[in-house]
């Protein structure tokens, strides 16, 4: 028996080779996050700083889309599937026509979200609350959407190995910034972080969902992962807009400039390759393994960067040991997927009767 598109068992080297990209995108993020730092203390404006990376991606994906016949195609074939989920059975007679619910299309508005609750939170937290708040949602919330077969995947059940992975992550991150958690009477504003980082899984799932029925228009793979991209940094970029455009009205224009150094405006073009990686590999590996693989990307990367930047302070022994555990817990379920041949279940369809 053929399995239905989307819902295909991957094998163990397509799960690694998902898997290491997945840590690739999480060192791109921390690539990003130091990009975009700077930018920030340059402009004198967080929201300025992520406007400005979130907008330059779009134009480079607006070119690229322009240029790319097939990736129009893709964005085509998109359209129609959300003009489709707006129809009744008896006004859509193609069962092959391809649905899209526009909530699976704004996959970019919990990247805006989790930019400026970075923005929000981080000043009174600090980063290290910041990050563990972050790493809980993301946890927790990609068992949860893969349990719920929101990605197109397939539904991944909850195992005791898949399980472990998100604990232990927490733990790993706890143990990497350890010494420089803040006072406990600002934690409460860690709950936007939390919800950051499980927004974060959504939209990894949505984006995956988008790229499955782009991916279905003529050119295929490479167009329908675009098309994805695209739309994510479309919707990103409008809510960072506007939470800039609020920013204004409450603080006034930040005294800061535009700074001299190209490199510095890299953040778009970076965040391009992990978004697309991630709407890529989402639906080999479930949202869980991907989330945990770029969370292992963001602590290796973040040490790695801070050891050779000059200025920065130096990794001490606890983050070494933070970031090796979070490598184990990536391996944890990742190797019970292996194991069980990667197997997921499609999500039930819900047939009306008429």
């Amino acid at each position: 028996m053929t399995p239905r598109p989307g819902t295909e068992r991957p094998g163990g080297r397509e799960s690694l080779l998902g898997v290491a990209l997945a840590v690739l995108g999480g060192v791109g993020v921390a690539v990003q996050s130091r990009l975009n730092g700077t930018l920030a203390e340059h402009l004198g404006s967080g929201f300025a700083a992520a406007v400005v990376s979130f907008g330059s991606g779009l134009v480079v994906l607006a070119l690229a889309l322009a240029l790319w016949p097939r990736s129009r195609a893709a964005l085509r074939r998109v359209a129609s599937a959300l003009r489709a989920s707006g129809r009744t059975h008896d006004d859509a007679p193609h069962a092959a026509t391809p649905r899209l619910r526009w909530w699976e299309c704004v996959g970019g508005a919990a990247g805006g979200f989790f930019v400026a609750t970075q923005g929000l939170t981080v000043g009174r937290l600090g980063v290290a609350v910041f990050i563990v708040a972050i790493v809980a949602g993301q946890s927790v919330s990609s068992l949860v959407v893969d349990r719920l077969g929101l990605a197109p995947g397939g539904v991944r059940p909850i195992t005791v190995g898949r399980a472990l992975g998100p604990a232990l992550t927490v733990v790993a991150v706890l143990v990497s910034v350890g010494d420089r958690l803040g006072s406990a009477s600002t934690l409460a504003l860690a709950a936007l972080p939390v919800l950051a980082g499980a927004g974060s899984a959504w939209q990894q799932a949505v984006n995956g969902r988008v790229r499955a029925v782009a991916s279905d228009a003529p050119g295929g793979f490479g167009p329908g992962v675009a098309t994805a991209t695209f739309l994510n940094f479309l919707v990103g970029t409008t809510v960072l807009v506007v939470a800039l455009a609020v920013s204004l009205i409450v603080s006034g224009v930040p005294s800061g400039r535009f700074p001299a150094e190209p490199w510095l405006y890299a953040g778009g073009v970076v965040g391009i390759g992990f978004i697309g990686i991630s709407a890529a590999v989402v639906h080999r590996i479930g949202v869980l393994l991907l989330s945990l693989g770029m969370i292992a990307g963001q602590i290796v990367g973040a040490v790695a960067i801070d050891a050779v930047t000059p200025g920065a302070r130096p990794p001490g022994l606890s983050t070494y040991a933070g970031a090796g555990l979070t490598l184990v817990a990536v391996a944890l379920p990742a190797l019970a997927q292996r194991r069980r041949g990667g197997a997921v279940r499609p999500r039930r369809r819900v047939t009306q009767r008429r």
